[in-house]
């Protein structure tokens, strides 16, 4: 599934382990993983199950927030 939700992903030294962050989707939306790898994964199956859940549900999906570069490539 394509989509173009921000996923970000920053290791904590408190919690020992990457924590992922799915701001589109809340401020509490979270997942984490022991590898960015599995924390990358973890999101994907995460923002997997919110659209699935919000299309069942009959819910607007968040608009995804897009970078808007000011640079060109000539």
């Amino acid at each position: 599934m394509q989509n173009r939700y921000t996923i970000l992903i920053q290791w904590s030294d408190e919690d020992r382990c990457y924590v992922v962050s799915l701001p589109e989707w809340g401020e509490f939306c979270h997942t984490h993983g022991n590898t960015y790898e599995e924390a990358l994964k973890n999101a994907q199956e995460v923002l997997e199950l919110l659209i699935e859940s919000a299309k069942e549900d009959g819910e607007p999906l968040p608009k995804p927030q897009t970078w808007q570069s000011s640079f060109r490539v000539a």
